[in-house]
C-alpha cells in the first residue's frame, strides 16, 4: 500500500506537454538515463542509489555499492510519473531529525525542491506501487521525467519482435546481473521460469549443438536461436492448418523454424482470403508488415519472404490481434447526443482499495479509477472532527479528508478523457459541513464546476461535447415543494410611511403585513436606464408598480436621438470615442472641431461630447436637468439650451470658450448605420410579419413595438406586444393622413408614436419600447454571449400578479424573494445596486435608491427573508442550500421502483440496487425503464450485503439503458472484465453511445448473428510459482438462454506447458455461438490452471465486445485479472462469422 500524496503541486508528465523533441535531443536524454544518476531513493528508509535505465531489457534499475542491482522495475508496467513537493514519503524523512543524524546531513541538505522530487507509479494491479526519488538538480529530474515518459510510450508502441528480444534479455540477466551469455546449468534452472519442461538433458545438449554453442555456453544470438527452436518444437503442427481451404499453401521441410519460407504473394493471399483484410490489396502495406517480423536484413527486400518461424510469430503477435482497433478510436460525431444516450463508466465506493469492512481508503484509488477512464466516481461524505471525511461509514475502513480527495480528482480528472466527470456524493454530513464541502468544491474546481444549465429551457440533457472539461455534481437538491412560502414573520411590522401611495391606489387588506415599502429605482435593460417605481415587500414577495411619471423633457428635447452626430451609449465610452475620432480625422486630415456626442458612461441622463483638437481628442460633459417639465442642456451653467440640438447648433455658430477650448464645432463623425429622420428607429421598409413577430418576441416587455411597410401601396402595420402576445394593426394613408385601426388619424407616423407613448393605445398599453435594428442586434448578441442577461428577466420573474396585492391595480409585477439569491455591487454609475437572481443565477430585477442608506435597508430586508427561508429549508430537508445550488443535471431523486418512472425530467437521476429490476414484486415493464433512460439518468449500485466488494453483472442494467452501472474497480472479477471491454470502445473516453434502438423507440434491434470459435494454441502464458497445466474457457456473455453449454466451452488440459501449448484434434472442436444481442455481447477468453484436486485458478483473460471481433486466424492478446496487459502472452484462435 502506498501513502496518499498531497497533490497541490503535482505535475503529470506527458511528452506532448514537454513539447516535441528532436531525435538528437531524445538521444541525449536516453544516453543520460543509460549512464545513470545518483539520487536519494525513499522506500522503508532513505538511501542513495544510482538509478539507471537498462535499454536491453527496458527496465529501471537501482544500483548499490559494487554495482549490485538491488531492484528493477519494468518500464512496461510504468503507469504514471508525478512531480511534487510534499509527497508523504519525502515529508516523512524531512521531518525526522534522527534521519539527519544517521546520514550526517544538515537540515538544508534534506530540504526537498518540488522540481527535483518525483515519484514513479508502476504495477499491474489496481493499487500501484511507488518509487519516490529526489535528484540532486532540477536538470537531472527533468531529464528523467521526460526520458521515462518517452520510453514508456515507446514500450507501448514496440513491435512483437522487439518485445521478444527484451524478454529474452531479462531471462539471460539471471539474478538481475547483466550477462552476455548463459550456461547449460543456468538454462536448466531458467526453463521453469519460461513455463516449460523438456524431455531430458540430451534434448538440451542437442539444441546447444544445433545453435553452434561452445563449451555448453550460449551467447545472446545463440540463446535467441535456442528460443526459436524451443517455441517452434511443439507448434510446427500448426502449419498443417494452412495446407487446406482458401489461399492454401504447402510448406515442406518444416522441422526447423528457418527451414522453409513463405513468399510475399502467399502471405498477401493469406491476409486477403483467410483474414479478410481488405487493406492487404496494397502490396506496399503487406511488405511493411512482413519487414517487422524478418530478423535478417538481407531478406528485407521489395519481395520479402517469411521463414515459417517468423510466420508463426506473426500469428501470435499483437499485430494480428482479434480486436479491430477502429472500434477503439474516438468518434467525435458520436459525442453530440444527450448524456442519457450513453453508457457511462462508473465506480462504486471509489475511495476503497479492498473490501467494505476493513480496507484502506485512499486518494490514489480516485486517481487510478480516473486514469482507467472512469467518469462517475463516488464520495461517501461524513462529518469529521474539523472537516468532512470520506470512508465507508460504520465500518473499520480508514478515512481520508474530503479536501484531499477533490484535489486528487481535480489533478487527474481529464488526463485520460476530456469528457465530463460526475461526482456522485453520498451525503451523511450535517448542513454545516455540507457548506464546507460546497466551498471546497468551488475553491478546488473553480470554472470546471458546472453550476448552471447550459440551456435552462432544454428538454434534454447536453452532450458530452458540450460538457467537455466539466465536473457535474450528483446530489440531492431542494425541490420547489421544499421552499417555505408562509412568509417571514421575524421583524415584520405595519408601516405608515407610505400613506401617499395608498391614497392613490387604495389600501391593502387589513391582515396584510408589510415588511418594507417605498420608492425604488429599477433598472430597465431595454432602455438601459433606471425608472422610479412604488414598491412593497410583503409575504416574502417584492411588488412593484408601473414606472412613475417623471419630469420629462418637452417638445424637441429628444430630437438629438435622430441626429447622425449622436452615437447613444458606446461600449467602453471614451476609449471607443477616442479611437473612432482618431481614425476618422487622421484619414481625412481632420480639422479641429470635428465631434461626436454620446451618452455618458459615468453619469445617468448626462452626455459627453468628444472633440478633435490639436491632433488629439478631448472629452467634455454635457449636463442635463429638468425643472417643471422643462429640460435644460448645458456645457456651463452660464448658458442653457432647451435641447441638445439647440446646444450643438449654437456652438457651430459661436465659439466654445470653456476649459481652454476656443473653437467652433465643425464636421461631425456620423453614427454607423444611421437612418434618416423620416425612417426613425422603429420603422422598417422591408420586413415580413413573421420577422416582425420574431423581433418583438426577443424583447420581453409589453409595449415593445415597430411599424413596417406592407406590400400594398400606402399601407403600413403597427406590431405591438400586449400581455405577451404580438398583435398587428393596419395603418393606411387617406386624404394625406395616416389612419390607425380605422379610429385614429395623424399627419405623421412620428405623431402617432408620440401620442401613444403618452396615453394608452386601445385602452390597454403604451408604445414604450421602440424595437430598433440596434436593439435587436444587441439582444441577439447578448443571447449568444450570456444566459444570465436581462433577456429572460420578466419571463422568469413575473408570475400572475394576485388581485389582493398591496399595490392593487397599479401593480406591474412581483418577485418571489423566497426563491431568489441576492447580490449587491456598484454598477450603472450607482454606488450600490441590489440584484435578485433566481436559482439558475438568471437576473430577475436590479434596483437602487437615490439615498445610499435606503438601498442598504432594502438589501437587509431581502437578505433576512432569504436567510430565514434558507434556514427553514435546511432544517426541513437536511440539505445545505449551497450544495443544492450546485446540482444542475444530476438531481438525486428517491422514489419507489414502481413509481419512479411516472413523472420525471431530464435533470433527475434515479438510483437502484443491482437486484431491483429482477426481484419479486417488480411490476415495472422493461419498456418503461428504457423510455425513462432515453430522457434521464439512472445509476445501479451493488446491494448492501456485498461486503467483500464483489460486483454484479452490469449487462442486465445496460440492456435496460441504465447509463451508470457502478462497479468496484478494486475487485478483479469477470464483471469488471466486461466493464473494461465495453469502455475500451470510443477511445476509452468513458462514454459509449448506446445502440440506436435504445435511443429511438421507432428503431428495431439488429438481427441475430452467429460466430464460430476454435482455440488452437497459446504462447507465453503467465506463471508465478511453477510450470502450469493450462486450459482455456471461452464464453459468450451475457447468457440470454437457459442452457449454459450454449454459451461456453473449454479446451482440454495440457500438462506442464505454459510456453507453447497446442489444442488440436477432435477433443477440441470449434463452438458456434448464437449472438442474440450483437450490440451488447462479449466474448471472454479465460486461461486457467487446474487439476483433479483443486479449483481452477485464473491466470489470464481477454474480453472483447463481439462487434469488434475480426475473422480468421487471430491472436488474442491476454491480460491479467485486473485487465492489465501481459507481456507476450497470447492465444491463437480461429474466428468465423457465420451468416444466419
Amino acid at each position: 500500500m502506498i501513502c496518499a500524496p498531497k497533490l497541490e503541486d503535482s505535475v503529470i508528465v506527458a511528452s506532448n506537454e514537454r513539447g516535441e523533441l528532436t531525435e538528437d535531443e531524445r538521444s541525449r536524454i536516453i544516453e543520460h538515463l543509460q549512464k545513470g544518476t545518483e539520487m536519494m531513493v525513499y522506500q522503508q528508509r532513505a538511501e542513495r542509489f544510482t538509478v539507471q535505465v537498462i535499454m536491453e531489457t527496458m527496465q529501471v534499475a537501482l544500483i548499490g555499492s559494487r554495482d549490485r542491482i538491488v531492484k528493477v522495475l519494468d518500464i512496461f508496467e510504468l503507469k504514471e510519473l508525478r512531480q511534487w513537493e510534499t509527497f508523504q514519503d519525502f515529508q516523512r524523512f524531512n521531518e525526522s531529525s534522527t534521519f539527519r543524524k544517521i546520514f550526517g546531513l544538515s537540515e538544508k541538505e534534506v530540504q526537498q525542491d518540488s522540481k527535483t522530487c518525483f515519484t514513479i507509479f508502476y504495477g499491474s494491479e489496481f493499487m500501484l506501487k511507488s518509487l519516490s526519488l529526489n535528484a540532486d538538480s532540477v536538470e537531472d529530474a527533468e531529464k528523467w521525467l521526460t526520458g521515462l515518459e518517452l520510453l514508456r510510450q515507446e514500450t507501448l508502441a514496440a513491435h512483437t519482435p522487439e518485445i521478444i528480444e527484451s524478454w529474452l534479455r531479462k531471462k539471460m540477466y539471471i539474478d538481475n546481473t547483466k550477462k552476455n551469455s548463459i550456461t547449460l546449468k543456468e538454462l536448466k534452472s531458467l526453463l521453469p521460469q519460461m513455463n516449460i519442461t523438456v524431455p531430458d538433458g540430451r534434448f538440451l545438449e542437442e539444441r546447444f549443438v544445433e545453435v553452434g554453442a561452445k563449451d555448453y555456453v550460449l551467447d545472446f544470438q545463440q540463446f535467441h536461436k535456442f528460443y526459436d527452436l524451443l517455441i517452434f518444437e511443439n507448434q510446427e503442427v500448426l502449419l498443417e492448418e494452412f495446407e487446406k481451404g482458401p489461399a492454401a499453401f504447402t510448406i515442406s521441410n518444416t522441422n526447423r523454424p528457418e527451414s522453409s519460407v513463405l513468399p510475399l504473394s502467399d502471405f498477401q493471399n493469406f491476409l486477403l482470403y483467410r483474414q479478410k483484410e481488405t487493406w492487404a490489396k496494397n502490396l506496399n502495406k503487406v511488405q511493411e508488415l512482413m519487414t517487422i517480423f524478418i530478423n535478417d536484413t538481407m531478406r528485407k527486400t521489395d519481395y520479402p519472404k517469411f521463414t515459417i518461424g517468423e510466420f508463426l510469430s506473426f500469428l501470435f503477435s499483437k499485430e494480428n490481434s482479434i480486436w479491430d482497433e477502429k472500434f477503439s478510436e474516438i468518434c467525435p460525431l458520436d459525442m453530440n447526443n444527450p448524456l442519457s444516450h450513453y453508457w457511462i463508466n462508473s465506480s462504486h465506493n471509489t475511495y476503497l482499495t479492498g473490501d467494505q469492512m476493513r480496507s484502506e481508503s485512499s486518494t490514489e484509488a480516485y486517481v487510478r479509477c480516473l486514469r482507467l477512464g472512469c467518469r462517475c466516481i463516488e464520495l461517501d461524505c461524513w462529518n469529521g472532527r474539523d472537516e468532512p471525511v470520506i470512508y465507508h461509514g460504520g465500518t473499520m475502513t480508514s478515512k481520508i479528508k474530503f479536501k484531499d480527495a477533490v484535489k486528487a480528482i481535480n489533478d487527474h480528472a481529464f488526463i485520460t478523457s476530456e469528457y465530463p466527470v460526475v461526482l456522485s456524493i453520498e451525503e451523511h454530513c450535517d448542513t454545516t459541513q455540507q457548506k464546507v464541502i460546497a466551498q471546497m468544491l468551488k475553491d478546488v474546481f473553480q470554472d470546471k464546476l458546472l453550476t448552471k444549465p447550459l440551456d435552462p429551457e432544454a428538454k434534454h440533457l447536453p452532450s458530452p461535447n458540450q460538457l467537455k472539461g466539466k465536473i457535474i455534481i450528483k446530489h440531492q437538491k431542494i425541490s420547489e415543494s421544499d421552499h417555505t412560502d408562509k412568509g417571514n414573520t421575524a421583524g415584520k411590522s405595519k408601516l405608515n410611511s407610505f400613506k401617499n401611495v395608498f391614497k392613490k391606489i387604495g389600501k391593502p387588506k387589513e391582515n396584510m403585513v408589510l415588511e418594507k415599502e417605498g420608492e425604488l429605482c429599477i433598472w430597465d435593460p431595454i432602455h438601459m436606464r433606471f425608472y422610479k417605481h412604488d414598491c412593497v415587500i410583503s409575504d416574502n414577495k417584492l411588488y412593484y408598480s408601473e414606472e412613475k411619471e417623471e419630469d420629462s423633457p418637452k417638445e424637441g428635447s429628444d430630437l438629438h436621438l435622430f441626429e447622425p452626430w449622436f452615437h447613444g451609449r458606446m461600449a467602453k465610452g471614451r476609449i471607443t470615442a477616442k479611437r473612432l475620432l482618431h481614425d476618422f480625422c487622421k484619414g481625412r486630415n481632420g480639422k479641429d472641431g470635428t465631434f461626436l456626442v454620446r451618452e455618458s458612461d459615468k453619469f445617468i441622463r448626462n452626455y459627453s461630447i468628444s472633440i478633435w483638437t490639436r491632433r488629439r481628442v478631448q472629452h467634455y460633459r454635457i449636463f442635463w436637468s429638468s425643472e417643471n417639465g422643462h429640460a435644460s442642456f448645458f456645457l456651463t451653467s452660464k448658458q442653457c439650451f432647451p435641447s441638445m440640438c439647440a446646444l450643438i447648433e449654437h456652438y457651430r455658430q459661436n465659439l466654445i470658450e470653456y476649459d481652454g477650448l476656443n473653437l467652433h464645432l465643425k464636421n461631425f463623425l456620423p453614427r454607423l448605420n444611421f437612418v434618416s429622420h423620416h425612417q426613425l428607429g422603429w420603422f422598417y421598409s422591408n420586413l415580413s410579419q413573421a420577422k416582425a413577430e420574431e423581433y418583438l418576441l426577443r424583447i420581453p416587455r409589453d409595449g415593445a413595438f415597430l411599424i413596417r411597410q406592407r406590400e400594398e401601396p400606402d399601407t403600413f402595420e403597427l406590431s405591438v406586444r400586449v400581455e405577451g402576445v404580438i398583435k398587428h394593426y393596419l395603418i393606411y394613408r387617406y386624404n394625406g393622413k395616416y389612419v390607425l385601426a380605422d379610429i385614429y388619424e395623424f399627419f405623421r407616423l412620428e405623431d402617432m408614436v408620440s401620442c401613444f407613448r403618452e396615453q394608452l393605445f386601445i385602452g390597454k398599453i403604451k408604445l414604450r419600447y421602440p424595437v430598433t435594428p440596434q436593439l435587436v442586434e444587441r439582444i441577439c448578441m447578448e443571447d449568444l454571449l450570456t444566459c444570465d442577461g436581462e433577456l429572460y428577466s420578466e419571463v422568469h420573474m413575473v408570475g400572475q400578479v394576485p388581485e389582493d396585492n398591496p399595490l392593487g391595480h397599479q401593480c406591474k409585477g412581483v418577485v418571489d424573494i423566497s426563491k431568489c439569491n441576492v447580490a449587491r455591487n456598484a454598477k450603472y454609475g450607482r454606488p450600490l445596486v441590489v440584484t435578485l437572481l433566481n436559482k439558475e443565477n438568471v437576473k430577475l430585477i436590479e434596483f437602487t435608491c437615490e439615498i445610499l442608506e435606503q438601498v442598504e435597508e432594502w438589501y437587509q430586508v431581502v437578505l433576512n427573508i432569504i436567510q430565514s427561508i434558507i434556514e427553514k429549508m435546511e432544517n426541513k430537508t437536511k440539505i445545505a442550500v449551497e450544495m443544492s445550488d450546485m446540482v444542475v443535471y444530476c438531481q438525486s431523486i428517491k422514489k419507489t421502483l414502481n413509481t419512479t418512472f411516472e413523472n420525471y425530467n431530464c435533470k433527475e437521476v434515479r438510483s437502484f440496487k443491482d437486484d431491483d429490476f429482477t426481484k419479486k414484486g417488480n411490476e415495472v415493464k422493461p419498456d418503461c425503464i428504457l423510455e425513462y433512460n432515453r430522457i434521464a439518468l439512472s445509476r445501479v449500485y451493488p446491494k448492501g450485503f456485498r461486503v467483500d466488494s464483489s460486483n454484479f453483472d452490469p449487462c442486465p442494467s445496460w440492456k435496460l439503458g441504465c447509463q451508470m452501472a457502478a462497479l468496484n474497480f478494486q475487485t478483479a472479477d469477470k464483471f469488471m472484465w466486461l466493464n473494461s471491454a465495453l469502455f475500451s470502445l470510443n477511445g476509452g473516453t468513458g462514454y459509449v453511445l448506446k445502440p440506436e434502438w435504445m435511443r429511438d423507440p421507432t428503431k428495431k434491434k439488429p438481427s441475430k448473428q452467429k460466430i464460430r470459435i476454435r482455440v488452437i494454441a497459446a504462447r507465453h502464458l503467465p506463471n508465478s510459482e511453477h510450470i502450469i497445466s493450462p486450459f482455456v474457457k471461452v464464453e459468450l456473455l451475457p447468457y440470454t438462454g437457459a442452457r449454459v453449454d450454449d454459451y461456453s466451452f473449454k479446451t482440454t488440459f495440457l500438462n506442464d506447458n505454459g510456453l507453447n501449448p497446442v489444442w488440436l484434434g477432435p477433443r477440441n472442436p470449434p463452438k458456434c455461438f448464437e449472438v442474440d444481442e450483437p450490440d451488447l455481447a462479449f466474448l471472454c477468453f479465460e486461461v486457467s490452471e487446474g487439476d483433479a484436486f483443486s479449483d481452477p485458478k485464473v491466470l489470464a483473460q481477454a474480453t472483447f465486445p463481439v462487434r469488434g471481433i475480426r475473422s480468421g486466424y487471430r491472436s488474442v492478446p491476454l491480460k491479467n485479472v485486473f485487465s492489465e496487459n501481459l507481456e507476450l502472452a497470447s492465444l491463437l484462435v480461429h474466428v468465423e462469422h457465420v451468416e444466419v
